[in-house]
């Protein structure tokens, strides 16, 4: 029996807004389980029926195998980490961290032992006596984290937690986040709109779109098994190309290129004469040049941006737009006319009107 369990759950609001549809998933304990989907797909708003903040319309919310939608938060057990840091200014950090350990009445040298051991764990020992004004953001974060774990509840939950640092905080919180999942074994679920945090995170990721469920599967299945096209422009920097166009003879135009999804279809191809579809590719599956296997394309550079280990290459082909991922060494000059192969394997195809992978 799953840990978590959500069936068939929605969010109805009393102006008839329909929140969240038919959202349905099970969670093993200890798994780390991430939300990701862009603004008011329903993310957060999931998470917070997790929590017992908001009622679940309809649908059942199980806990062990109980039932749990009348419950209220404390009663779940379940620990909540916000966007906002939500610590009290005139508190220092230890008594941050105590706090819901001091409302419960525990004895003062449970709690000191107890923070020690949080404080550890959070890199924050030598910050206990501080306020938190005096703390960086990633600093106050920790504490804010500090003050869930320290309770041992079953479910950690964390809505947007690193939405408020800048970009190098955010790389090292993921990491102590990681960290602190490996050595707590918590259940935890997490929200982020940010698909590299989904990625780095998460043992299973839950990919949202207007409240609906589009996909859930590890980070490698939502990368190489996309399901829709909007999972596949969702998960992947920079975002996959896609080339829409209506099937004539076996083939769809990119630019000047006549790209035979015969290659790909076989004989399916057959079904789509006349009917669009889609032609996806990641920018880093190309390879500059002609390649066997491969289809091969023509295009001009409009852009490059240099990012170190790799380059941005902008190409337009006729009236359509791309974005190729290529070695810095290999970067051809803006205005350059290109030749470049994307193996046939690294194609994705997608049904035009449903937006469907087409297997």
């Amino acid at each position: 029996m799953a840990y978590l369990t959500l069936k068939d759950i929605n969010k109805i609001y009393p102006n008839g807004y329909h929140a969240v549809h038919n959202f349905n998933l099970e969670i093993e304990k200890g798994e780390f389980i991430v939300f990701v989907g862009p603004s008011g797909c329903g993310k957060s708003t999931t998470l917070r029926m997790i929590a017992g903040l908001e009622d679940i319309s309809n649908g059942e919310f199980l806990i062990n195998g109980t039932r749990a939608n009348e419950m209220g938060p404390r009663e779940r057990e379940v620990a909540m980490v916000f966007q906002s840091y939500a610590l009290y200014p005139q508190m220092t950090v230890f008594d941050n961290i105590a706090f819901g350990l001091t409302l419960q009445g525990v004895d003062e040298d449970v709690i000191e032992e107890k923070v020690k051991n949080t404080a550890r764990i959070l890199g924050l020992t030598d910050y206990l006596d501080r306020l938190p004004r005096a703390l960086s953001g990633g600093q106050r974060q920790r504490v804010a984290i500090g003050r869930a774990i320290i309770r041992k509840v079953g479910v950690f939950l964390m809505d947007e937690p690193l939405s408020n640092l800048d970009a190098k905080q955010r790389v090292t919180m993921r990491s102590e986040i990681a960290q602190i999942h490996r050595e707590t074994g918590a259940t935890t679920i997490y929200v982020t709109h940010d698909q590299t945090e989904a990625m780095t995170l998460a043992d299973r990721i839950v990919v949202m779109k207007d409240g609906y469920v589009q996909q859930i599967g590890t980070p490698y299945e939502l990368y190489y098994k996309p399901v829709n096209v909007f999972v596949a422009g969702f998960i992947g920097e920079p975002p996959m190309n896609f080339v829409k166009g209506v099937v004539k003879g076996g083939k769809i135009a990119f630019g000047p290129n006549q790209l035979d999804v015969t290659k790909k279809l076989g004989a399916k191809a057959a079904q789509y004469e006349g009917k669009e579809i889609v032609f996806g590719f990641r920018p880093e599956a190309i390879v500059l040049g002609e390649q066997e296997d491969s289809y091969v394309m023509e295009a001009q550079v409009e852009l490059t941006e240099m990012l170190g280990d790799n380059t941005n290459i902008y190409i337009t082909a006729g009236e359509e737009k791309a974005i190729l991922k290529v070695d810095p060494h290999d970067t051809p000059e803006i205005d350059a006319a290109i030749k470049f192969s994307v193996p046939v394997k690294e194609v994705y195809l997608f049904d035009g009107e449903t937006e469907n992978v087409i297997e």
